[in-house]
């Protein structure tokens, strides 16, 4: 008889959720599912040129039940029915305005198909004002700067920018709002019947990083801070939260409804939420002076350091240092880039133009165009693979969709300089991995000048898996090694290494990490002369950026 207890992960990205059953004792990944979001998959309630990106919250709903149910069936009733606990990771900053009872607004028939009604995803950014403006106001309303343990400089990508553009341009949504809610805080609180919002347990990850909380001025900024940046934000304060949670605490027990719509046992424990970056580090094995760096459409970068080393620092241009928001007893610093899969995506669809434009008049049929798109990127990367970099002059601005770290700004544009006629779409693309290289190694210095020791980097998301040659450009840039993550689900994993320790199966993260992480696949090492000559291309990158940024900001 298996006695064996699993845990079940559940990592809500930007475009599906995925399930990963784990057995707790081994760390076997046992079955994995995924199921995409329909509406958002159909481009509904986003506008790409307007910068809007929303996320219907039935979307949530629907594809949680369908990858849960499709993960079950790949296992064994004994299996499921020794599930023992569920861990969440979702994408974020992504808040979502809801009603008194916690109800996201667009559940109810009249905001049902209103985007400011929905969740607004990540790499939104309709909020750029609003950001300038708590920017502005932290460090000239003669009271503490909020923004200080969030690397000094508010995000339009954040909690605060986000609520408040939603409010000033909605007032059907600001009038039927009682408060906000973010999306690694509602899943669990919807799995565990308290999403009321004074029962709902909200995550440190999230609050620390994202909306400026800290327990040094008790919680959320101040309400005069917030009345004084826009009336309209008079009393939210109240109504959302001051007690925070770390992941891998208990946010409560699977409710039988739930249970019931899953197919698992009622009762069994559901981790606190936190964010997705954060726990697929967990998932990842970081640890001290090792980067968790998750490659996808963009980057998260994730370090964690003792208190003792951290000090007093205030390290700028980040994305937050926060107690215990990846493993409890450590600091969690963030950084990232806004773009770095989409950029090269960019560039496919560019080329890919004139197909998309005249494909169908010229009689190119739907299914040879989709194999044409599809085999872009492939045919780019092995081109510019066999480039010697001493016959290109092209050098890239990675900031096609702003700036995160350093010191984030989204009015930034990207930019190609160094063209001549002999520049061709391979020579093009490498100038373009090389920008995000080296947009990556801008983050690891900003850490480096503040004296924190990196050693290696630890790389995961879809990125790693499946193009060597950037991840090889990324380690000469970098000069360091670069551990490639096995499990193709780290994310999942590490939501389900958080429920084994909701669910007591062990004491701490670090414990179950020992068991449960994931090994590596691969290991690029950086190419000393390849690494010399990208050092010196490495100060172009910065003085081409720094002669160019005020000119690309206004644009």
């Amino acid at each position: 008889m298996n006695s064996a207890k699993y845990v079940l992960g559940l990592d809500c990205g930007s475009d599906s959720v995925r399930a990963l059953i784990v057995n707790a004792a081994t760390g076997e990944e046992v079955a994995s599912a995924t199921s995409a979001y329909k509406r958002w998959n159909q481009g509904l309630y986003s506008d790409a040129a307007q910068n809007q990106f929303r996320h219907h919250p039935q979307d949530y709903l629907d594809s949680l039940e369908e990858c849960v149910q499709g993960v079950l069936h790949k296992v064994s009733g004994t299996v499921v029915e020794n599930v023992v606990g569920i861990g969440i990771d979702t994408t974020g900053s992504t808040p979502g305005p809801i009603d008194v009872e916690g109800t996201p607004l667009a559940l109810l028939d009249e905001f049902k198909d209103n985007p400011n009604a929905m969740f607004i995803l990540w790499k939104d950014h309709t909020a750029v004002q609003e950001a300038a403006e708590i920017n502005e106001l932290a460090k000239t309303w003669g009271g503490v700067d909020f923004t200080k343990y969030s690397g000094g400089v508010y995000s339009s990508e954040w909690f605060w920018s986000k609520i408040l553009h939603t409010l000033r341009v909605d007032e059907q949504v600001r009038e039927a709002a009682y408060s906000w809610v973010e999306l690694c805080d509602w899943i669990p609180a919807v799995l565990t019947g308290t999403a009321n919002p004074q029962n709902m347990k909200r995550s440190r990850c999230a609050a620390g990083h994202k909306a400026m909380w800290h327990p040094e001025w008790g919680g959320l900024p101040t309400e005069e801070f917030l009345t004084k940046l826009e009336p309209l934000l008079t009393g939210l304060r109240g109504r959302l939260y001051q007690e925070t949670y770390r992941a891998d605490e208990l946010a409560g027990q699977l409710t039988p409804e739930w249970a019931q719509r899953l197919g698992l046992p009622a009762g069994i424990a559901v981790a606190v939420g936190a964010l997705d970056a954060h726990i697929g580090a967990i998932g990842g094995g970081i640890k001290e002076h090792t980067m968790a760096k998750i490659m996808g459409t963009s980057t998260c970068d994730m370090i964690v350091a003792t208190k003792e080393e951290i000090g007093t620092k205030l390290i700028g241009g980040i994305c937050g240092q926060v107690e215990d928001s990846i493993i409890p007893g450590l600091v969690g610093l963030e950084a990232g880039q806004s773009a770095f899969g989409d950029v090269y995506a960019w560039l496919r669809d560019v080329l890919f133009w004139p197909v998309r434009t005249l494909g169908a008049e010229l009689g190119i049929s739907e299914e040879t165009q989709q194999n044409l798109y599809s085999k872009i990127l492939a045919r780019l990367t092995e081109e510019a693979a066999q480039i010697d970099p001493e016959t290109t002059s092209v050098l890239a601005l990675d900031w096609l969709n702003g700036r995160r770290t350093p010191y984030a700004d989204q009015l930034l544009k990207g930019a190609l300089v160094g063209l001549t006629l002999g520049t061709d779409a391979p020579r093009l693309f490498r100038a373009l991995v090389e920008a995000t290289a080296f947009g990556s190694k801008a983050i690891i210095e900003r850490f480096k000048e503040e004296g924190l020791v990196i050693r290696d980097v630890i790389a995961q998301g879809g990125i790693p898996g499946k193009n060597e040659f950037v991840m090889q450009v990324t380690a000469d840039v970098l000069d360091m090694p670069i551990k490639v993550v096995a499990s193709e689900q780290a994310g999942a994993l590490g939501a389900a290494i958080i429920a084994a320790v909701a669910a007591g199966e062990y004491a701490t993260i670090q414990e179950a990490q020992e068991v449960m992480a994931s090994g590596y696949s691969k290991v690029y090492e950086p190419q000393p002369e390849s690494a010399k000559r990208y050092e010196q291309l490495y100060q172009h990158y910065l003085k081409v950026g720094e002669l160019l940024e005020g000119q690309l900001r206004s644009l």
